[in-house]
């Protein structure tokens, strides 16, 4: 994993579990790797891995099982979904309204493009 240096690497360990979650390749009550694990697989300190499971357990993403490791919680895909979606809402799209703004796109071409990149039917 290629990490970023403008964000706290337990954020981005975090961010990446978040992802296999959407993308289900971590499923509800499904084990995942443990904190020494991870810790070698990514070449970080587990520290830093433990760093990223307690913000995880915090947002109720991930629980833990003593003396059998760490688990997908059962409503971790819908929990996740809800921080995205109000993260995007709340920082990604001011921004970029602000540039389409800027830009003086027309919101019916911006609709089009969307629809299209969506797969959707463009209505009339």
């Amino acid at each position: 994993m290629n990490f970023n240096e403008h964000k706290p690497i337990y954020l981005q360990i975090s961010d990446s579990i978040c992802e296999k979650i959407l993308n289900n390749e971590y499923l509800e009550d499904e084990r995942i790797p443990s904190i020494r694990e991870l810790g070698t697989m990514l070449g970080v300190n587990p520290n830093t891995v433990m760093r990223s499971f307690e913000y995880l357990k915090s947002i109720d993403v991930i629980y833990d099982k003593r003396g059998v490791g760490f688990f997908i919680s059962p409503d971790a895909r819908r929990a996740v979904k809800a921080i995205y979606k109000d993260e995007f809402m709340n920082t990604e799209l001011p921004a970029i309204i602000k540039k389409i703004k800027l830009l003086e796109i027309d919101i019916n071409d911006l609709s089009k493009k969307i629809s299209r990149e969506l797969g959707m039917k463009e209505s009339s």
